[in-house]
């Protein structure tokens, strides 16, 4: 009913939820499901959080809109709280990741123009996803997400992912770069992470060259690895963070943070948004930020994500299909000897919902609110999925 008349963009699964409560979501016929995607990491604090339907339900009966024209009080409170949370100076709120991701680009070429270099180019990396925007799809190192879209945009320059000497030498070619975007973790692109030592190579290698540092931590950041960014796992502090997701638990907000010299870039009319960092998100996000402070759900993230890596190993042992399970706090990824297009439906039928990223690799993004309990039973409906492929054939 209606969904003929919505664009074919998405390939949903066939299953609605009608309410959800902590890490598990409620079909209309009452089934249960736990939810180790958490709305692709936006959900960090679960479902109906009662910490934030408090908020949003007083904040819509009181004001929900007035727009950037006017002083925003909330706005002025989360940009002190998460500018003092990331180590950052100054922020922008738009309503997506794309939209952060879009600010922090045209960060970097302001950046460039101001040492009055014509053309700024910003490196990417290889396998790395930043949104779906024209800027933002042609920093992503994608083609199968870039296919029918060309032309893309010029200013962007890939290089191989977790190869500090390749990114040497495009310093010692070109003079046209401004600034490095990354990941701190691949999401999208399989949970890849840099080698240890690797961020702080890249930073020392920025600092030489008069480069941005831009950390996309859409994904990885919001406590999810252990500490509130990934990159702060490394003790790496980047001139530019990008942050959506898990910020509004689902109630649409983005932010891009900056220090230094970015942080003062732009001007009045540089850029905007109509409803970035409008009262409902901003309490919304208010509401995320002090629930994680709250509850230490960062720790809580890191030492039970930590657990479902090692119980993870520890069930799919010798088994012949399984490459390597990698990831850091609640951020998870298995990487399968082939691709495995029937395996999400398979966990949904047991009650377990799941995600698989690059063709072949299983993505565990769940809330940081999972229990050591509940991450038990994520490996208890995982591991014999897993483990019925090795005599199952392998998908052409």
């Amino acid at each position: 009913m209606g969904a003929n008349h919505l664009m074919g963009n998405y390939a949903r699964q066939e299953i609605a939820f009608e309410h959800g409560r902590g890490v598990f979501l409620y079909d209309a016929d009452g089934n249960r499901y736990l939810d180790a995607v958490g709305g692709l990491a936006v959900n960090l604090l679960g479902h109906a959080h009662p910490a934030i339907t408090e908020a949003v339900s007083a904040q819509a009966a009181a004001l929900l809109h007035t727009s950037n024209l006017y002083r925003i009080p909330l706005q002025e409170q989360l940009a002190t709280t998460l500018t003092a949370l990331c180590n950052m100076e100054s922020a922008f709120f738009c309503n997506s990741g794309a939209e952060a991701n879009e600010a922090a680009i045209k960060l970097a070429r302001l950046h460039g123009h101001r040492r009055e270099i014509g053309a700024p180019h910003i490196v990417v990396m290889e396998n790395a996803f930043h949104g779906r925007t024209m800027a933002t799809l042609t920093a992503t190192g994608n083609r199968r997400a870039q296919a029918g879209f060309e032309p893309l945009l010029g200013g962007f320059v890939r290089c191989p992912w977790d190869d500090l000497d390749a990114l040497r030498t495009i310093a010692s070619q070109r003079s046209d770069v401004v600034a490095v975007m990354l990941e701190p973790i691949q999401g999208e692109g399989g949970i890849r992470q840099l080698q240890p030592g690797r961020l702080a190579g890249i930073r020392e290698l920025c600092d030489a060259q008069g480069w941005l540092l831009i950390c996309d931590e859409i994904q990885s950041g919001m406590g999810r690895t252990g500490h509130f960014l990934a990159s702060m796992d490394e003790g790496v502090t980047p001139d530019i963070v990008t942050l959506a997701k898990g910020l509004g638990n689902g109630v649409p907000i983005g932010a891009c943070l900056a220090r230094g010299d970015a942080a003062t870039l732009f001007a009045p009319g540089n850029h905007g948004s109509t409803f970035g960092g409008n009262p409902l998100a901003c309490r919304a996000a208010l509401a995320v930020l002090a629930v994680l402070e709250k509850e230490n759900l960062a720790a809580q993230a890191a030492a039970t994500g930590e657990w479902l890596i090692s119980e993870l190993r520890q069930r799919t042992a010798g088994l012949q299909c399984v490459r390597e399970i990698r990831g850091r706090g609640l951020m998870i990824g298995i990487e399968l000897d082939r691709d495995v297009p029937d395996l999400v439906a398979a966990a949904r039928a047991r009650g377990l919902l799941i995600n698989v990223t690059a063709g072949n690799v299983i993505r565990l993004l769940p809330p940081l609110v999972l229990t050591r309990d509940e991450a038990a039973q994520v490996a208890d409906l995982l591991t014999p999925l897993i483990a019925a492929l090795e005599t199952a054939p392998e998908a052409t």
